[in-house]
């Protein structure tokens, strides 16, 4: 599967005091996305944890067009745009409605448990490397 959306209420607690969804908390929105995507997909980062490898943000790209409020329920949509032996990229548009409020682009790498660079898994490269 290389993409996939869920839908999210805005909790109070997500807000800044003028009401509209903190930016910081997109990076958690997108992080909810990629974990479901992952699991509509068959897998787990738990699986991936325990056996030594750890994905990691290194970098992030977004653009906030418009702010989410308390309530609004938005659609999370996240795609894997592309995967190599070295990183996994993920593309995320956040909606409310037919309004793009965010798009976004965040690339993942693998490390191990100290701290170094792995290759990313092959069964991941397998699936996602032509995306």
């Amino acid at each position: 599967m290389r993409q996939h959306s869920i839908e999210h209420r805005v909790r109070y607690d997500e807000c800044d005091p003028m009401g509209f969804v903190h930016h910081s908390i997109y990076l958690q929105y997108f992080e909810m996305g990629r974990t479901e995507l992952l699991r509509a997909s068959g897998g787990c980062y738990r699986d991936m944890e325990e056996s030594g490898q750890l994905v990691v943000v290194v970098r992030v790209d977004c653009r906030y067009r418009s702010p989410a409020k308390y309530d609004d329920v938005v659609v999370i949509q996240t795609r894997i745009d592309r995967v190599t032996a070295g990183k996994i990229v993920h593309e995320y548009e956040i909606l409310r409605g037919q309004d793009k409020l965010v798009d976004a682009t965040v690339t993942l790498a693998v490390i191990d448990r100290e701290g170094k660079l792995q290759r990313v898994p092959q069964a991941l490269i397998d699936q996602y490397g032509d995306a």
